[in-house]
């Protein structure tokens, strides 16, 4: 009797889904219009960090871009997800993105690098070395413009930046005049969106898809609720008395003719009752024979996912698919659509609800439906939401539904993280106004107080600081926190030096004291070797609660880690309490600003510089005194200081130190001093010597063990470098000016043809050019014998070279003769 009504039903159904189809050629085309083009989460982090005009900029040509890529509506609805248009391009919209140019707006944290100018005078570098705010701003440092777009740097005034792009930046900043010695180098920093701004939307992105869909795979085993229909393939093996294997399709009355059997309506049954209906049949009519049944290829149905959807529209999708694979079809869910309210229509009427909270926080796929042809899934308006930021498991923005409580908002972003301060909690609330409420999450009546849609939950960190620890740090093995007892001392923390790295220096230990919170540091040091010796003497210093100790290296600079502390002394400075430092520079291992600890001496600035080094001049030191006179100006005083006396351990030469005292290690006298001098020729010991300054040609004869007895003394020459090069100065200056004259007579030669004279000077122009300078100093030695008189005297300069001929046996006769010659030189005999 129900089979006779089947006509009617499907010319009914044929007839309300072409009116369906209708209806939904209207919703998809406004949705896929009013639904713009999808940023991939990177996109939308990048557009959320630039400042607010850029964003906007940015927002404006990818609405351009979503203009021209929008898709017809009909394309939406008949095509399925992996042909319709893709979410967005990501290129256009990446070079969108990349094109926009940052510019300085209210808050905007900007880098800003100072670095000496390449082209400084000496007097702009030594200028540069004294003033103390261009040494403070040296370098890379973080800047916050304020709420009007405003730059304030120390020793400026206010510099308004609003607007202006980095390279605009870069010129302002080059145009002030307290500034030109530097090299400008500006970036603005991307505006990084923190605490509650920072929260997102909780499980949208994992049902955005690309392309990839969720489809259950046709391959896998059919499970036994799965409700056949027309375009099913089923499989029949009968063995026994009768055997075969037949494999037919659901034809589209729902009915399959089984050979044997005959036909047998499936349409609407579940896998399971079909197969016990064939079951039945086969044992009721034929005899000895047994059945296997088996499903073959499923059929695919078309089904339509709706509402606030990425994209709306029909979707063929397999027999198997659930509402969360349609959803995955529809590109995911729009960020104003309800993750808690998805809806599954069939013929009309919701059969289902599933809130995918279930499944994404608990993993229960129960109320993920499996679909039948022609359902709709509609995705509703979001509900109501509230946030939880701060030290939670999963800060996010979550849907809420009914009278929820603090403690069930807790529970959607995962419960507290192990840092959180739960009796610091508060919720931020707009009531007509905003107002904030405190919420203690350690009290269970607290918890259960309602939170409202709108609201955001902050749950604070616990304070950094550790209570009763000290801080270990720099150049050992074990750096970190370790716990601090009443009377501990620093051997206590640093038991051998075997927890000492090699290369350490053990003379200066630097210690952060925390007096109060929120009270000025203190700054100490200690001489760790001298405590490792002797653990009772005053070197082994107590150590407090929350202090860092802090070893340094020999090897590698302390400033880094001494910078950050002057910073914060510098910072809780006043006019009456000027900042705790001190300089030192020359010769120590390590010359740099550090802070002026209490009765803090000379002595203990040198074990701060990493004492002296080899070519420091330990007799004498300078520094200088800085002071303020009486807050109209600054004095200065020169200060000597008695190394000598100080390294002996006299106590009144290591006076106390000042606030800005500066102190000079000067280096040795010609300590970096190497001349060389070279003698050649007929000397005992002829070579390459070192000479001191002072040292005369004479004591350099002396040494190379003085003239052989072939020394022909009246013939040496004495060559020097300085005045080889004044002689080659003369000789371009000769060769310019003859060249000028050569010039000259190249025009009068044109004239009366004097052509002889030009080649002539053109002749001695390039003998001159050719001519390379000596640098002889004459000088007699023949009357000092080496050791006394003018040329003995003669004191040494590096490069100086003596070379002293051997005596000839020869004369040679030269000029007007009948014949020039050359004798044998006899005593005897005179020139006639």
């Amino acid at each position: 009797m129900i089979d006779s009504y089947r006509p009617l039903w499907e010319r009914t159904s044929a007839m309300l889904g072409r009116v369906l189809t209708t209806i939904l050629l209207v919703l998809a085309a406004s949705a896929t219009f009013a639904q713009g083009i999808q940023l991939s989460a990177e996109q939308q982090r990048m557009l959320n960090q630039l400042p607010a005009a850029q964003r906007q900029q940015a927002m404006d040509a990818i609405r351009q871009l979503e203009a021209q890529q929008t898709p017809s509506a009909q394309q939406s609805i008949n095509e399925p997800a992996s042909q319709a248009p893709s979410l967005a391009s990501d290129s256009a919209v990446d070079r969108i993105l990349s094109t926009v140019e940052p510019r300085a707006e209210a808050r905007s944290r900007l880098v800003i690098n100072l670095q000496p100018s390449g082209t400084l005078s000496d007097a702009d570098r030594s200028a540069l070395a004294e003033d103390a705010v261009l040494r403070e701003l040296t370098g890379s440092r973080l800047y916050v413009l304020d709420d009007s777009g405003v730059l304030s740097m120390r020793g400026l005034d206010p510099i308004p930046l609003l607007g202006m792009n980095v390279a605009d930046i870069n010129r302002r900043l080059e145009a002030e005049p307290y500034l030109s010695v530097f090299d400008v180098d500006a970036r603005i920093l991307a505006q990084t969106l923190t605490g509650a701004e920072a929260l997102r939307p909780f499980g949208y992105d994992v049902f955005e898809s690309k392309g990839a869909t969720l489809d259950a795979p046709a391959s896998g085993p059919v499970p036994p609720d799965y409700v056949l229909g027309p375009g099913d393939s089923v499989r029949v093996q009968l063995f026994g008395n009768v055997n075969g294997i037949y494999e037919y399709e659901v034809s589209r009355d729902g009915i399959l003719n089984l050979p044997e059997i005959g036909p047998v309506t499936v349409a609407g049954l579940s896998f399971a009752e079909f197969r016990a209906d064939v079951n039945k049949r086969v044992k009721e009519m034929l005899i000895g024979t047994q059945v296997s049944v088996t499903m073959g290829q499923l059929r695919t149905i078309r089904v339509f996912v709706l509402g606030d959807v990425n994209q709306p529209g029909s979707y063929v999708v397999s027999g198997l698919a659930t509402v969360s694979g349609a959803l995955y079809q529809g590109g995911g869910i729009s960020k104003v659509g309800s993750l808690r309210n998805v809806q599954l229509k069939r013929n009309g009427r919701v059969v289902t609800k599933l809130d995918l909270y279930d499944l994404l926080l608990r993993g229960d796929t129960s109320s993920d439906r499996r679909l039948q042809p022609g359902d709709v899934i509609f995705v509703p308006p979001i509900g109501n939401t509230v946030g939880v930021s701060g030290a939670v498991k999963r800060p996010a923005v979550y849907e809420t539904r009914g009278n929820a409580t603090v403690a069930d908002a807790v529970q959607l972003a995962g419960g507290l993280a192990a840092d959180a301060f739960g009796k610091g909690a508060r919720i931020e609330r707009i009531d007509g106004e905003r107002t904030t409420i405190a919420v203690d999450l350690t009290n269970i009546e607290s918890s259960r107080q309602r939170i409202r849609a709108g609201d955001t939950l902050i749950v604070p960190d616990v304070l950094p600081s550790l209570e009763g620890t000290v801080v270990l740090a720099g150049h050992v093995f074990r750096p970190g926190n370790y716990q601090w007892r009443a009377g501990m001392r620093l051997t206590d923390l640093i038991g051998s030096p075997e927890e000492l790295k090699p290369g350490v220096d053990t003379e200066y230990v630097l210690i952060r004291r925390e007096t109060q919170r929120g009270q000025p540091i203190q700054v100490l040091s200690a001489n760790l070797g001298a405590a490792l010796q002797s653990p009772g003497s005053a070197d082994n210093i107590r150590l407090e609660a929350s202090d860092t100790v802090h070893v340094f290296s020999l090897a590698l600079g302390r400033q880094r880690v001494i910078e950050p502390l002057l910073e914060e002394l510098r910072l809780q400075s006043t006019f009456d309490a000027p900042v705790h430092e001190v300089q030192i520079s020359g010769n120590v291992r390590a010359p740099g600003e550090y802070p002026l600890e209490a009765e803090m001496r000379v002595s203990d600035l040198i074990r701060a510089g990493g004492s002296l080094t080899e070519a420091a001049y330990a007799l004498e030191a300078e520094l200088t005194r800085y002071s303020s006179a009486g807050g109209s100006g600054r004095d200065i005083e020169i200060v000597k200081v008695d190394l000598d006396a100080i390294r002996k351990g006299v106590a009144s030469a290591d006076f106390a130190l000042r606030e800005h005292d500066y102190l000079i290690i000067n280096r040795i006298p010609d300590w970096d001093s190497t001349w060389t001098v070279t003698l050649e020729g007929e000397l005992q010991f002829p070579g390459e010597y070192r000479v001191r300054r002072g040292e005369t040609l004479a004591e350099v004869i002396e040494r190379a063990g003085g003239f052989t007895e072939n020394a022909f003394v009246e013939g040496s020459v004495f060559l020097r470098e300085s005045l080889k090069e004044q002689e080659q100065e003369q000789i371009e200056t000769l060769a310019r000016r003859l060249e000028a004259d050569v010039a000259t007579l190249s025009l009068q030669s044109a004239n009366d043809g004097g052509s002889d004279t030009l080649t002539t000077g053109r002749v001695l122009l390039d003998q001159l050019r050719n001519t390379e300078a000596v640098g002889r100093l004459v000088i007699d030695l023949d009357r000092a014998g080496g050791r006394g008189g003018a040329g003995a005297a003669v004191e040494m300069r590096d490069g100086d070279r003596l070379l002293v001929p051997q005596q000839p046996q020869v004369v040679t006769v030269l000029g007007e003769t009948q014949q020039n010659t050359s004798h044998l030189f006899r005593e005897n005999l005179s020139r006639d």
